[in-house]
């Protein structure tokens, strides 16, 4: 069952289901890349991982409380502590996947880098922090870099500034590690397909085609999401006003 929408499908974007998403995504795009690549260079999934402190989840556990004995008639009473709900709050390991396309022939030297932002690159937090980091240092180094952005909530974290034009809120945005600081960016909104990016390797070859919407509907239907959306409901993050009517003749 294909995705109703003719691009990113926004209901995906709910924390039900980024996460499977995104590590799906990555998967699908180092597939992709490695059909395609020519001899002596190989595309992997990489990942990070940091620990951040819970904020929103925490897990009851069992409250152990030890009962004072009541004392004999005519004895002052001890006060009894009323029982308590116990929470149980570890920090939180979060693991976050990438592809480096490395160069074989050059004793696996990184080539290029592409990033899918999560919703924790997206928040403030220990997770943009890693994020704008890296960001950093690659943009600072010899070594392509793509950003796709297939959010609409959070704030703009990728490189170039957010595209002025109403009604593109997807971005994938590349950054040439050749010290010109030149960037390429495709601006996409809900009602387009997803577009085909380039993927750089050496000055001495063309650039690969990464084509995001044959990646992304490789993930819609190995995940088998529309059997479990509802899409009677509205999604999250909610839609333009514009363009709820048109997202409800679309699902009718």
């Amino acid at each position: 069952m294909p995705s109703p929408f003719p691009g990113m499908d926004p209901y995906l974007e709910s924390p039900d289901y980024w996460r499977d998403v995104h590590s799906s995504f990555l998967v699908e795009v180092r597939v992709a890349l490695n059909a395609t690549l020519p001899l002596g260079f190989v595309a992997r999934t990489e990942e990070r991982l940091y620990v951040v402190e819970p904020d929103r989840s925490i897990y009851p556990d069992i409250a152990l409380t030890r009962q004072v004995p009541e004392r004999p008639t005519g004895a002052v009473s001890a006060a009894v502590i009323d029982k308590p709900i116990v929470y149980f709050t570890p920090p939180e390991e979060v693991r976050e996947s990438f592809v480096e396309i490395r160069s074989v022939k050059q004793g696996g030297q990184i080539v290029t880098v592409i990033e899918l932002l999560s919703l924790a690159n997206k928040m403030s937090g220990r997770g943009r922090e890693e994020y704008r980091r890296k960001q950093y240092d690659l943009l600072r180094s010899d070594v392509h870099f793509l950003e796709i952005d297939l959010l609409r909530a959070g704030e703009h974290t990728i490189a170039l500034p957010k595209p002025s034009e109403s009604g593109k809120e997807y971005t994938a945005c590349l950054h040439r590690g050749d010290g010109s600081w030149r960037f390429s960016t495709w601006a996409f909104g809900l009602r387009e397909r997803l577009p085909r990016v380039a993927v750089p390797l050496t000055e001495e070859l063309p650039d690969i085609a990464l084509d995001l919407q044959e990646v992304f509907t490789a993930v819609y239907d190995g995940g088998r999401y529309g059997e479990t959306i509802d899409y009677s409901q509205p999604p999250f993050p909610i839609l333009r006003p514009e363009d709820v009517q048109w997202a409800k003749t679309l699902l009718s």
